[in-house]
């Protein structure tokens, strides 16, 4: 495999460059096949996806969101939307990520934008930590990720938190209890999703 990490910018986001993989195909067999083998996660960390690049986009143009707030980023991936929030004035922002390499990437991204952001390598769903705001992107791809997920982040709406999901249509988003907050059209790749532009919406969670 010769994929090598690349200094990008997402279309949709180009004010905040990201390491990302230069070639996608040879990375997502090498994780069919080698990776698998060797017991490694999906890359999810490799390409800026579009739910993600949605829910950037909508924090740099919507500051107040999340300005002077304890920001968590679950299911992190490439870290766009942790550092849009830290670019937009959270006093705090955590990115959570069971995939080591998605945090040393996070990490790496985060350097490279020059902000901090803390991470968290354990499995958050199910706690509490007085979080104000919490970004989803792109978590509805498998149901089992998607139901425990949407069930923890309706309990911390329940309790006071802003719960804003970034999605291109995934096939497990719920069909109730989100509020359409805004859309963006985003380009992407056919080796990476089914169309060249896909709508990504940014979703608010009710409980």
């Amino acid at each position: 495999m010769t994929t090598q990490t690349v200094v990008e910018t997402a279309p949709l986001v180009p004010e905040i460059p990201l390491r990302l993989a230069s070639e996608v195909v040879p990375l997502w067999q090498a994780t069919e096949s080698e990776l698998e083998a060797m017991g490694l996660p999906p890359p999810y960390w490799a390409f800026a996806w579009a739910g993600g690049q949605a829910l950037a986009r909508y924090l740099l143009d919507n500051p107040e969101t999340v300005a002077g707030k304890r920001v968590l980023d679950f299911a992190a991936g490439s870290g766009i939307q942790s550092i849009a929030a830290a670019r937009a004035g959270a006093a705090e922002v955590t990115a959570s990520e069971i995939d080591l390499f998605a945090l040393a990437a996070i990490a790496l991204n985060a350097r490279l934008n020059d902000v901090h952001v803390a991470s968290r390598s354990d499995n958050l769903i199910g706690l509490d930590e007085g979080w104000d705001v919490v970004l989803a992107g792109d978590v509805c791809y498998e149901r089992p990720m998607a139901e425990a997920a949407l069930a923890w982040l309706r309990r911390l709406v329940a309790r006071g938190a802003l719960v804003l999901i970034g999605d291109p249509g995934r096939t497990y988003l719920p069909r109730s209890g989100l509020r359409r907050v805004t859309a963006y059209s985003v380009m992407t790749s056919r080796e990476l999703e089914d169309c060249d532009v896909r709508n990504a919406v940014v979703w608010q969670v009710g409980n």
